[in-house]
């Protein structure tokens, strides 16, 4: 173990200063006696062996307190807008400023002061609302026209069945006319039945006027017919004589048709 030497340091005393008044006061003896201790206790402990790190360690001090000061500068110092973040609506308070944690208009998360966060947030929100009212507008658009499509085409299918019926009406009706006109032609271009004249006293109960027996009467007409009798025929007869019962309305002949 190294010895122990004792050292006696001279100190140097202050120089006086002899004021106006008649006095002699001392400058600064705070900082001149710290700084002489500060040396004295470095020399003692470089004589007693101490290694280098003691004596960095004694003057250490100050050196920390101004590179804490420094650290925490920076820290404040250190840009927090627009930086990432991971929550949405986590908040935090950076150099006096408030700060929430807010999607972009380009969907990331960052770091923006409230009331930036707060206008992009409200931005954003007015988009989502108008592609919202857009696209229900489109929708509502989207069926309305398909309603009116689907309107029209039951319309135009209602239409075409009125007018294929009304068609097949009219073509009825058109093929019993002719069909009701030929059967008048064909009756008109054939000839009469030939009818055996009527042999007097033959037949005594029917009319020699008629062909087949018409009876002899105040009065007769065709049965079914509007008349009163007294006395009926069922036709068709043949007029041979007179038409004296008047019972061939249309004068071709024959009776009771």
């Amino acid at each position: 173990m190294p010895g122990f030497h004792n050292f006696s340091l001279p100190f140097p005393r202050p120089q006086e200063e002899t004021s106006s008044a008649g006095f002699s006061p001392r400058k600064g003896p705070g900082k001149a006696l710290g700084a002489g201790a500060a040396v004295a206790v470095a020399l003692l402990l470089a004589g007693c062996g101490a290694p280098q790190a003691s004596l960095t360690s004694a003057a250490g001090p100050a050196s920390d307190a101004a590179s804490a000061t420094a650290t925490a500068t920076s820290t404040a110092s250190t840009p927090v807008a627009n930086t990432q973040c991971k929550a949405v609506n986590a908040q935090q308070v950076s150099a006096g400023a408030s700060y929430v944690c807010t999607k972009d208009e380009s969907g990331r998360l960052v770091w923006l002061e409230a009331a930036e966060s707060k206008r992009v947030t409200d931005k954003i929100a007015a988009a989502e609302a108008a592609k919202a009212a857009a696209d229900k507008a489109a929708a509502e658009k989207a069926a309305a026209d398909k309603a009116a499509a689907d309107k029209a085409a039951a319309d135009k299918a209602a239409a075409d069945a009125a007018a294929a019926r009304q068609a097949a009406e009219a073509k009825a009706a058109r093929d019993a006319a002719a069909k009701a006109a030929a059967e008048a032609a064909a009756r008109a271009a054939a000839p009469p039945a030939p009818v055996a004249p009527a042999v007097p006293g033959t037949n005594p109960g029917c009319d020699p006027n008629y062909s087949g027996c018409v009876p002899i009467a105040s009065d007769v007409d065709c049965a079914g017919g509007s008349g009163n009798g007294p006395a009926y025929v069922r036709g068709p007869v043949q007029v041979i004589g007179r038409d004296i019962y008047g019972l061939d309305a249309d004068h071709d002949g024959v009776g009771c048709e």
